[in-house]
């Protein structure tokens, strides 16, 4: 039993943060790190798995129940050299740690171990079994609004003020959109675009929309713009590339005026940073 236990503590431990190390590693060799982080911060995950990594290995050289060793020794507590005060705090240090084990082997905190280490063995095994795969335009739906999120604010602005648009993606564009002061200013602009298919407010064709992320699909936020298409539009969740103006409507409000509208694969990256 003690053993068995052991070996449960390395496997929570050392066991686990290798299997997420060496899928990090997998995901940056193959490119599909990028659908869970940003590639910017693909040097600092992978540096940090290496470490993890000789670290495990090097945790083979402890011998199994090590780590439940409190790395000192009480020493001869009848010794002659021992004074009163010694063996009280000996007493006490020995009344500490019976408690600490018999609080460890109460069968409430035993389960609650056990299932809290099936649960975390489930999601990594999960993760390393099951194929990478980006947020679908399925989870978008989900969304509670379809308030355009800000990406860049008074830069993207600015930029696009002096007619700097030329890289400017779903996440630039939602941001002129939403915050341009002069809309007049930005009516005439030529866009290329690409995201997936939305279901659009009234007056708008759809919405073009993609996910933007600033560290991880964690804190993924929504992007979108609205689209006038007079054809016919791709399915809802079906990625388009978009080419067309930017149009000013009569109460000041942008939107993009379709010239085409074409059905494309998902892109290898579907990611905006």
């Amino acid at each position: 039993m003690p053993r068995l236990s052991s070996l449960g503590t390395r496997w929570l431990g050392v066991g686990l943060a290798s299997a997420l190390a060496v899928l990090t590693i997998g995901l940056a060799v193959t490119g599909r790190l990028s659908l869970y982080i940003n590639p910017e911060s693909a040097w600092f995950a992978v540096g940090m798995s290496v470490i993890v990594l000789i670290g495990a290995i090097a945790s083979f050289a402890l011998p199994l129940g090590a780590e439940n060793d409190h790395g000192h020794d009480h020493g001869d507590t009848g010794s002659a050299h021992h004074t009163d005060a010694d063996r009280g705090r000996a007493a006490t240090e020995g009344t500490e740690q019976g408690n600490a084990l018999a609080h460890a082997r109460h069968p409430v905190a035993l389960a609650g171990t056990v299932v809290a280490g099936v649960i975390a063995s489930a999601v990594v095994v999960g993760a390393l079994a099951l194929p990478p795969s980006s947020l679908s335009p399925q989870f978008a739906s989900t969304s509670a609004s379809t308030t355009p999120v800000l990406f860049g604010g008074r830069d993207v602005v600015t930029l696009a003020s002096t007619g700097d648009t030329a890289t400017f993606g779903v996440g630039e564009w939602a941001t002129v959109l939403a915050t341009a002061t002069d809309p007049a200013s930005f009516d005439g602009d030529a866009v290329t675009l690409t995201g997936f298919v939305s279901p659009g407010d009234a007056g708008a064709g759809f919405l073009l929309s993609r996910f933007v992320i600033t560290h991880c699909v964690i804190d993924a936020q929504l992007a979108a713009v609205p689209i006038a298409w007079g054809g016919t539009a791709a399915p809802e969740g079906e990625w388009a590339t978009v080419t067309g103006t930017v149009r000013s409507d009569s109460d000041g409000r942008l939107h993009i005026a379709a010239d085409s509208v074409e059905t494309v694969p998902e892109p290898e990256d579907p990611y905006e940073y």
